[in-house]
């Protein structure tokens, strides 16, 4: 996205709202790559149960509410691309404190 704005659009992945009751939804984390210095880069990481309920919320309502462009067509969108990765958990490890 535009440099400068990723302070401003991280909240808008994790606010609450129609996300949190979707079945099969676990939890979102966005990321910020540092050291970049021409534009910001945001990682949304979303985590769902299955596959299949990741693909529902992709194809409901709520999702594309959320992700509608700007409505005032004079408002440029900082976004300046996007790409869904879908990968799988095939290994963890947490602290044992």
């Amino acid at each position: 996205m535009k440099l400068g704005f990723a302070a401003k659009m991280a909240p808008m992945f994790t606010r609450p709202g129609a996300l949190q009751e979707m079945e099969g939804f676990v939890k979102v984390e966005v990321l910020l790559t540092n050291n970049l210095s021409e534009y910001d880069e945001l990682n949304v990481n979303m985590y769902w149960n299955t596959i299949e309920d990741f693909t529902r919320w992709k194809n409901s309502a709520a999702f594309k509410e959320a992700h509608k462009g700007p409505t005032n067509a004079e408002q440029e969108s900082p976004i300046l691309g996007g790409e869904i990765i879908i990968s799988e958990v095939v290994s963890t490890l947490e602290s044992n404190a």
